[in-house]
């Protein structure tokens, strides 16, 4: 990987004024009474492009980052050259998880999907736990012009097609509605093709909603890495120079190794990295499930129970976190076997529905 000299370091997000000086490893809930991810189909769970996922094309850095990288693994090839306003930054793609979120959501409920997405901002903002204020505004501005103006040359494949294209994350950036006092309110985002074909490919991935109050960009990459990679194994394991790079660090590797070494004793500490406990021995990485998956029972075993494949059990997890998924599954199909075994259009949706009704009449966190 060739980067640019004077790198833009790792930083921490800054302090919200209004949160006091006590710093814990995740945010506050900024929004506890609002509905997450509001849309006019069920509550869309958190979706990431895999792809992103895998290749280090958002900054880290809370600064200004105005270099211009290149990035090689396994044949593919990446370049990301930034616009006057720096590249894109790993907290400027809330924005994209979010309309790839709303854009999945209605697929699932059977809808034609579209490039462009039509969202309110306060929704927006409130859906990936960012500030409601007039400074939330403004940073959310920014974040779209630096989606907008951050360039990527590629051959990565998306949706089963290799090509060499040059684009940006996002087509346009659009208000169509703003407040007496210039705030946005009614946003139309067209994603870029490449983007928009790993969602209608469904290569994407269910996010845990606690990544949007992790604290710090680095500790979101190696997320979305463990998320990426871990898949239904119980851990995965990487070694630290392969780590810095799928990150895209410059710094020296004692620097990059002393940074990974601290969040493995802030985890161990906190146990804050939503789904996975991360730990370090002799240069290598190792990201562990917090709790295993268990295989649900052959649905053939069951009678003919609807099938739930593990990817929207994961997402039954987020909609109503702190439960057992399997118990509420088998409860569900009772209910389901005591209402004449109807047929299910969608079962995951079904099922996912049921666990966030039950969540919202008693959460358990």
């Amino acid at each position: 990987m060739t980067i640019e000299p004077r790198p833009a370091p790792f930083e921490e997000t800054p302090v919200d004024p209004q949160e006091g000086s006590e710093r814990t490893p995740l945010l506050p809930v900024r929004h506890p009474n609002q509905d997450l991810f509001i849309c006019d189909v069920l509550d869309a769970i958190p979706k990431d492009d895999m792809a992103s996922m895998e290749h280090p094309v958002f900054s880290l850095s809370t600064k200004p980052d105005n270099r211009m990288r290149r990035y090689e693994h396994n044949g593919s090839v990446i370049e990301i050259i930034p616009s006057g306003k720096g590249l894109a930054t790993i907290h400027d793609k809330d924005v994209l998880i979010y309309c790839i979120s709303q854009l999945i959501a209605k697929m699932n409920q059977g809808e034609e999907p579209n490039r462009t997405v039509r969202l309110q901002a306060y929704d927006m903002l409130c859906a990936t736990n960012r500030q409601t204020s007039g400074e939330g505004y403004r940073l959310l501005a920014d974040a779209l012009t630096r989606l907008r103006g951050t360039t990527i040359r590629t051959n990565i494949k998306t949706g089963g097609v290799e090509e060499t294209r040059i684009f940006g994350l996002i087509e346009e950036a659009r208000v169509t509605r703003k407040t007496f006092d210039g705030r946005m309110l009614d946003l139309e985002i067209t994603l870029s093709d490449w983007v928009y074909r790993s969602v209608i490919s469904k290569n994407v991935l269910t996010l845990h909603r606690d990544y949007f109050r992790l604290r710090k960009p680095f500790e979101r990459r190696m997320y979305e890495l463990a998320r990426k990679h871990c898949g239904m194994q119980d851990e995965w394991r990487i070694g630290l120079e392969l780590l810095q790079k799928k990150c895209g660090s410059s710094s020296p590797l004692r620097v990059f190794r002393a940074l990974v070494k601290k969040v493995c004793e802030h985890d161990a500490d906190h146990g804050h990295i939503p789904d996975y406990a991360v730990s370090m021995e002799d240069d290598v990485v190792l990201f562990r499930k917090r709790s295993a998956l268990k295989p649900l029972p052959d649905p053939e075993a069951i009678d003919d129970a609807p099938y739930i494949d593990p990817e929207t059990m994961h997402d039954a997890k987020t909609a109503a976190p702190g439960y057992d998924v399997y118990a509420l599954y088998e409860e569900w199909v009772a209910w389901w076997r005591d209402m004449g075994q109807p047929d299910l259009k969608s079962p995951g949706g079904a099922f996912v529905g049921f666990c966030k009704k039950r969540h919202e009449r008693k959460p358990l966190r």
